[in-house]
């Protein structure tokens, strides 16, 4: 490692993208293959699914099987379309902007919950691999449950070549991501949509909090001036 080396991590969903977009892309497989199965029409299953979302967030294929009388197998036959599908997802301007800024003065990775084999294609879709150094897919390492457990963090570190105390994470859940960084020694940045405020409203396992993915490299490199420097004699 170099002396001056640092790295900044990333979570995936809803960090870098909005997995809205991915479940959205997920209901468009779905209704493809409704039409091909039971020959409903896709604005319908669309239009219920969507619905469905708003009202029964997690039930949303069950909602359209009872609306559409599906068979009593329907409903495991669409949850294999959405996790199989080639996801139609793309990166946000600013997500691009922040990776490409942050390429210039750190080690980059990501560290993602979820099944590896739907993160890897969302990985390949939003075009990501070439923009960072590292792709950790959590469930692959400690027990397999992913963050907040040690490992994944661990795993990341040894990726790229720098410790946990050199380590600044940015994710929006505050506790896979927030409090599981922090717990390995890693500084963190919770990005929370709903908070306007930074350092001084910050939970105690979050070491900044910002409104959006845009403030983080400013962030980021506040704070490794803030940390780091009390190590220098």
């Amino acid at each position: 490692m170099l002396p001056d080396q640092r790295a900044v991590l990333f979570d995936l969903d809803d960090t870098l993208y909005p997995l809205q977009q991915f479940l959205l892309s997920g209901f468009r497989a779905v209704a493809v293959r409704v039409r091909e199965e039971w020959g409903h029409a896709p604005e319908v299953t669309l239009g219920l699914l969507t619905a469905a979302y708003g009202s029964h967030r997690g039930r949303e294929l069950d909602v359209l099987a009872e609306r559409l009388a599906l068979p009593a197998d329907a409903v495991a036959t669409l949850v294999a379309v959405i996790r199989a599908h080639r996801p139609d997802i793309r990166l946000l301007a600013p997500a691009t902007a922040v990776l490409t800024a942050m390429r210039r003065g750190w080690r980059v990775g990501i560290v993602t919950n979820g099944r590896p084999d739907i993160q890897a294609r969302k990985i390949t879709a939003l075009g990501l691999s070439p923009m960072v150094d590292a792709i950790v897919f959590a469930a692959e390492h400690g027990s397999g449950a992913g963050k907040p457990e040690a490992e994944p963090f661990l795993e990341a570190c040894r990726a790229l070549g720098v410790p946990p105390d050199r380590t600044v994470f940015v994710g929006d859940d505050l506790r896979c991501d927030i409090a599981g960084a922090h717990a390995v020694g890693m500084s963190t940045i919770w990005i929370s949509a709903s908070v306007s405020r930074t350092a001084d409203g910050a939970p105690p396992c979050a070491s900044v909090v910002v409104p959006a993915l845009s403030l983080v490299p400013a962030t980021a490199a506040r704070l490794t001036v803030s940390r780091w420097s009390s190590h220098v004699a």
